[in-house]
Order: structure tokens, then C-alpha cells, then sequence
């Protein structure tokens, strides 16, 4: 698998419109959910770790997930995460944890990833059964947009943000349930606003 951010790695923490997105959604997640010191965090399309290395402090242990090898090897340099951090270099969709041995995980986190997913019923499935029973999600993305985004023709990107009562139907299909959604933030590109969501669920 090509590695679409193994450019962009070394400086994506350099770049604010990640940051303003990380700490928007940081802020987001902690009034939403409670962590707790024995918690267990999982970090889908974790990146350079923006939103783990914020959170990691209030949990046990992170297994911070992402298919891109550059951007994990930034993630492991974080000094919030160093003996608290599983580093899971791997596509969910096709690869899932294997349910038995890994539902074990208490919150799954993620922050503008599901749109580099093209098919979000099965990620959104693959969440569902990593978490314990109770366990909760939270997913942040962007609202349904009219593709300016993003530049034109980059790679990966299959979504153009996404509409909040068609996650609610995909939520409740895999099995979420008390689904609710706030907007995190307003991210404002040459002149646009472009909101982000977050959305948590109870497995």
C-alpha cells in the first residue's frame, strides 16, 4: 500500500489547521466522554498522534491505529505517549482485530479520518467490535461539503465530508446506540467555513 502521507509526515504538526482541528476535538471528546486512569484508547487514523499525545495523559494505555508508516513513526516520538502508546500500523477494514481476543478496548477516538475510508459502513462496524460492551465512540469529520476541501485530485480521499443523519442510520445499523452530535469546530479555508462534527455513540 502506497504510503499517501509519507511527505507531509515530518511537518504535518507544523500545520494549523491540524492543530486547531486536534484541539477543538480534544475539547470536544473530554465534555463528552469520561477517561479515566484505567482506560483504554483507541486512536483510529492516529496520525502524528495530535489527538493521542492531548488525551494520553488522562488514560491508561493508547493503541494509536493508522495504515500510514511516516506519520507513526512521528506519533512515537511523542514524549505524552512513551510507555503508554501500541503502535498498530494496519487497514481495519481489511485486517480487523480479531473480536474475541481485542473487544477489550473502553473508547475509540478519531479526528478526520472516516473520509479516507470508502467504505465507512464497515469501519464504523470494525469500531463496533473492538469496544466492550458500554464502551464509547466519538469521531470527528466534516460536514457535508462540496468537495473544495481538499485540493483538487489528491489521493485517498473518497468522502466529501459527510451528512449527519446518514451517520446516524450507519451508526445505529452496526449496533451504536444514543448517538449525538455537536460541532466541534469551524475550520475556515480562502474565505470558506467548513464545520466539524463530533459524533459519540455507546457500543
Amino acid at each position: 500500500m502506497t504510503d499517501l502521507f509519507r511527505e507531509q509526515a515530518k511537518e504535518w504538526d507544523q500545520r494549523p489547521i491540524p492543530q486547531q482541528i486536534s484541539d477543538a476535538v480534544v475539547r470536544a471528546v473530554r465534555d463528552a466522554i469520561p477517561l479515566h486512569p484505567d482506560t483504554v484508547l483507541l486512536d483510529f487514523g492516529a496520525g502524528t498522534g495530535l489527538l493521542a499525545s492531548k488525551l494520553a495523559p488522562h488514560v491508561a494505555r493508547v493503541i494509536a491505529v493508522d495504515v500510514s508508516e511516516a506519520m507513526l513513526t512521528q506519533l512515537a516520538t511523542k514524549p505524552e505517549l512513551q510507555g503508554k502508546v501500541e503502535i498498530v500500523c494496519r487497514d481495519l477494514v481489511q485486517a480487523p482485530f480479531d473480536a474475541t481476543r481485542d473487544r477489550s478496548v473502553d473508547v475509540v477516538v478519531s479526528a478526520m479520518a472516516m473520509h479516507h475510508v470508502a467504505d465507512t459502513r464497515t469501519l464504523l462496524a470494525r469500531l463496533h467490535a473492538s469496544l466492550r460492551r458500554g464502551g464509547r465512540l466519538a469521531i470527528a469529520d466534516l460536514d457535508a461539503e462540496d468537495g473544495s476541501f481538499h485540493p483538487p485530485g489528491v489521493e485517498g480521499v473518497f468522502h466529501t465530508g459527510f451528512d449527519r443523519d446518514a451517520v446516524r442510520a450507519l451508526l445505529e445499523e452496526v449496533g451504536f446506540s444514543e448517538v449525538r452530535f455537536v460541532t466541534a469546530c469551524e475550520v475556515h479555508k480562502e474565505e470558506r467555513a467548513y464545520p466539524v462534527f463530533l459524533v459519540t455513540a455507546i457500543a
